[in-house]
């Protein structure tokens, strides 16, 4: 089972690695990583998306907040946060079949960033499944090249 954490640290050299090591030391695979300032600029917040079998996930987050630089520490529930994943494609667009990618890229609500002699390249944003579902039909015109972030994720308002 996947579970998404929200880990924010203080933004200072070697948290990351403390974090990530810990994982590894546990046998926890991590799917997804990504790392950025937040509103402070003192802090970070790491979003990890990891596979946990057989080890129960608090006993990891209790385990990653005793880190020295660990301010707080979350897994996210799917359906009280939003979840968004960037993703680039860069894919094999001949003149007469660029019309066609272009159709797609719309449906996706994605963007054309770069035109190239045989290339297009298509920058998108939305939840892993609409990000996999461009990628399969990607693939029948040839993805050159593809980078994605990996999931961020926040907690929904709540009022009050």
């Amino acid at each position: 089972m996947k579970h998404t954490l929200s880990v924010v640290v203080e933004n200072k050299p070697g948290v990351l690695t403390r974090v990530t090591s810990l994982f590894a030391r546990r046998g926890f695979n991590i799917d997804s990583l990504a790392v950025g300032t937040t509103e402070d600029p003192t802090l970070s917040r790491i979003t990890i998306v990891c596979s946990a079998a057989d080890t129960p996930i608090e006993q990891i987050t209790k385990q990653v907040h005793k880190l020295i630089n660990v301010i707080k520490v979350q897994e996210l529930d799917p359906s009280e946060s939003v979840e968004r994943e960037l993703v680039l494609f860069k894919i094999n667009a001949a003149p007469e079949r660029r019309h066609e990618i272009i159709e797609i890229a719309n449906v996706f609500r994605a963007k054309i960033v770069d035109v190239g002699r045989n290339s297009v390249t298509i920058e998108a944003t939305g939840a892993t499944d609409k990000v996999d579902a461009m990628e399969d039909l990607f693939r029948a015109y040839g993805i050159k090249e593809m980078a994605r972030t990996g999931k961020i994720a926040l907690t929904r308002g709540r009022e009050g």
